[in-house]
């Protein structure tokens, strides 16, 4: 017996170094090949100069991506309970309910900025103007928008279109631009710039696409006599003189009120000569002077008060102030023109409480 088994154990000596031997050799082999290939591939990208460096990186970062988009599931399940299903916990939102209750529905304003032209179903005892309270816009923005007169009547059922806001909507014909169309419609053309749901063909220049729809707040039919007051009859403001402070804010510019405090329009603008003169409403710490974020603000001042309430002064041409200085009221801190998104010399004014609020709630 002993004889058989040191013969095996030679054998399986012999068997198993020839396995080693012949490992080490395929090892070695591979090992030079894998040299001569990074070789080959160093040389190559160094001939190119890093040409394919980007697609090796990128390559990479999708593998590495694709590895977490596959294993992420399977360690979420490995942990059951640690996320919590988003899904079955929340209840069906009021206004989906609303929707699939009936196919026809009637909608009803809400505090939401409206960006788009609603459908509202007349119901039982509206009127043209209970309506246009009840949307926020004036009465002949209604009639205007539906083609309706002073002396038509509405009946419960009807379907009237409601602007987002008051003005006019308006397709755009071949040729026109901003300026002609402001015009058509006795509105200014930054109004029409500022209303944010309104694009453009380019934000620069402010070019139109012919056949697409705008907004023109404060618009008027042409040649026809409005039934309601309209906001955007020019109003002239007290010339803004050197006073002593009274806790009320003096008038940053003497000149026409163009646009007013709107949702979308945080304050309001004043249209003057470019290089008329824009002073402090109130005492205070200059926190901003300049183009400092490319913002469609432009060149602008604002001054910290001190007392909760801060003031800018937008699309300034000339800026006299710097920041860390500070100015009393009435001191000239810039001249009024049209950088920034502006279509013309104004200064854009904004009280901030810190949130902005009404100038011409403050104004004295």
């Amino acid at each position: 017996m002993k004889p058989k088994l040191r013969a095996i154990r030679a054998d399986m000596k012999l068997f198993f170094l020839a396995w080693y031997r012949y490992l080490l050799k395929f090892g070695y082999a591979v090992f030079n090949y894998f040299e001569k290939g990074k070789g080959i591939g160093t040389q190559l990208l160094y001939r190119q100069r890093g040409r394919f460096a980007k697609p090796f990186v990128h390559m990479g970062m999708v593998a590495l991506m694709a590895m977490g988009v596959t294993i992420a599931p399977v360690l979420a399940n490995s942990f059951p309970g640690l996320v919590a299903d988003q899904w079955s916990e929340q209840s069906p939102n009021s206004q989906v309910r609303e929707v699939t209750d009936t196919a026809l529905t009637t909608q009803v304003p809400t505090d939401r900025v409206r960006d788009k032209v609603l459908e509202y179903e007349v119901q039982s005892g509206d009127t043209i103007s209970v309506i246009a309270d009840k949307f926020g816009v004036s009465i002949d923005t209604v009639l205007w928008e539906n083609n309706l007169g002073k002396m038509d009547a509405i009946k419960p059922g009807q379907t009237l279109k409601i602007l987002p806001v008051t003005g006019i909507r308006h397709k755009v014909s071949r040729g026109e631009t901003i300026y002609s169309i402001a015009k058509k419609y006795t509105a200014e053309p930054q109004a029409i710039v500022d209303f944010p749901f309104n694009t453009f063909a380019d934000n620069e220049t402010f070019a139109l696409g012919v056949g697409q729809e705008l907004i023109v707040p404060e618009g008027q039919r042409p040649n026809v006599v409005p039934v309601s007051p309209y906001a955007n009859v020019a109003q002239r403001t007290p010339n803004a003189g050197a006073i002593s402070g009274t806790g009320r804010f003096a008038w940053p510019m003497s000149g026409v009120i163009t646009q007013r405090y709107a949702w979308y329009h945080g304050g309001i603008d004043i249209a003057a000569p470019s290089g008329t003169a824009v002073v402090a409403a109130d005492s205070g710490l200059v926190i901003v002077a300049g183009w400092v974020d490319n913002s469609g603000y432009g060149n602008r001042v604002m001054i910290d008060h001190g007392n909760g309430f801060v003031t800018l002064y937008g699309h300034l041409l000339r800026i006299n102030v710097v920041v860390g200085q500070t100015v009393r009221r009435g001191d000239q801190i810039g001249a009024n023109g049209s950088t920034g998104r502006s279509t013309g010399p104004h200064v854009h004014f904004e009280i901030r409480r810190p949130h902005t609020v009404n100038p011409l709630d403050y104004l004295k």
